[in-house]
């Protein structure tokens, strides 16, 4: 299975802010174990809500991105909807904690983005 699609800080805000429905972002690095487990189990949810959108942005190559998002550890998540940022999502790296998880925080109204 191909990895996750990239995104990087020159299409972050543009690609994202054209989307609609769910999108989740995942901040990791090639070299975090925790970060190919969530990979995998993001993979799942892909097949499990294939309208939802996921990508992914590597923490340690684009840097203004992480500290933007003040991402302090790997992997962090965060959930857009309809382009707009909605949350960190904190959830176990379960696919069903995960859609749990984002589906109450889909039924909040949007946060700031950081």
């Amino acid at each position: 299975m191909p990895d996750l699609p990239q995104l990087d800080q020159f299409d972050f805000h543009a690609r994202l802010g054209e989307m609609r429905g769910a999108v989740l972002v995942m901040f990791g690095s090639p070299d975090c174990g925790g970060c190919r487990h969530l990979r995998r189990v993001l993979r799942d949810l892909r097949r499990r809500r294939p309208q939802w959108r996921v990508f992914e942005v590597d923490a340690q190559r684009d840097l203004a991105l992480t500290h933007e998002f003040e991402v302090f550890h790997l992997p962090t998540l965060f959930l857009y909807r309809d382009g707009e940022f909605h949350c960190e999502l904190q959830a176990p790296a379960r696919t069903a904690a995960i859609l749990e998880a984002a589906d109450q925080a889909l039924r909040r109204p949007p946060e700031d983005a950081p």
